[in-house]
């Protein structure tokens, strides 16, 4: 699943042509602006007409209001949930009553949570807790990705494991999913983990989960969300 970065531009067109240049091995998704009055028409364009599956919302990034759930996105959300669009937010917890109120009225709709909602290490276990609460909607699921950007530790980042297994007894192993974050030339640059080590801290690192749960988040529930079984 290749998905536009947040610090690209609204142009999902690298994407779009990469799905449509290698349509049996990958899956695109594009970025929309929420801000955009016009963003429900971008959302059928991109998936009508360019073959887009999803796309990747950022409400972390606008602390100062509801963006998502704004009156002006209402056509935006009935679009999206008309069209069977999967799709992913990059968010904190103070951004999970935006997605309830999503996944409250679009009962349906795919719903992702990456990067664990960005527990964080400093804060209290309780100020997570509503990222963790969103397992109360059948429609969401969380990608465990970016583990390292939210540790202090080395491999197998242990300081972050109890947010997993709190997503893990919150979410179960089918509506969990792995992810990796930024492509190779950033985890290059950064001296970030390599793909097999992302694979690797799955396999090896995560001693908590049971074989078939293993491969339950590395295919199983990515195979059921966008329909590959």
């Amino acid at each position: 699943v290749l998905v536009q970065t947040s610090w690209s531009t609204w142009d999902n067109g690298y994407i779009a042509d990469s799905q449509a240049r290698f349509p049996d091995r990958s899956i695109g998704h594009g970025m929309l602006d929420p801000q955009n009055p016009d963003n429900a028409d971008q959302a059928h364009y991109w998936m009508e007409e360019r073959g887009l599956l999803g796309f990747r919302f950022h409400p972390m990034y606008y602390p100062d209001e509801k963006v998502l759930t704004t009156p002006q996105n209402r056509p935006l959300w009935e679009v999206l949930a008309a069209m069977d669009a999967v799709i992913q937010f990059h968010l904190n917890a103070a951004c999970a009553d935006q997605i309830a109120e999503i996944a409250r009225r679009h009962p349906q709709m795919p719903l992702l949570l990456d990067h664990m909602g960005y527990p964080n290490l400093d804060e209290s276990p309780e100020a997570f807790q509503p990222i963790v609460q969103l397992a109360d909607f059948d429609n969401v699921a969380v990608k465990i990705s970016d583990v390292h950007g939210r540790s202090k530790q080395a491999f197998p980042y242990a300081d972050v494991h109890p947010f997993i297994q709190r997503l893990h007894r919150a979410f179960g192993a089918e509506r969990m999913l792995w992810g990796t974050g930024y492509p190779g030339h950033h985890r290059t640059k950064h001296n970030w983990p390599t793909l097999a080590e992302e694979l690797r801290l799955v396999q090896e690192g995560f001693d908590f989960l049971n074989p078939r749960e293993k491969d339950q988040m590395l295919g199983g529930t990515a195979a059921r969300i966008w329909g590959l079984t």
